[in-house]
């Protein structure tokens, strides 16, 4: 049987944690910024860890990240 593919945008935008959670970076950061609050700017720097719905779905697109 064929290797499965991982989904190349998958790849480029999630990584997994050594605990085998996804993590991923944090939206509305790339433009427009002067109208957002600056709180909604200071949480959303750095990255984020995927709720566990979420990560179902991506893990799907990456059959050997488990």
């Amino acid at each position: 049987m064929p290797k499965m593919k991982t989904k190349s945008g998958t790849k480029k935008r999630f990584r997994v944690t050594g605990s085998g959670k996804i993590k991923a970076g944090v939206a509305f950061k790339r433009h427009r910024l002067t109208s957002r609050p600056q709180q909604m700017k200071r949480q959303a720097r750095g990255t984020m860890i995927l709720c566990d719905s979420d990560q179902k779905i991506v893990l799907k697109y990456m059959p050997y990240q488990r």
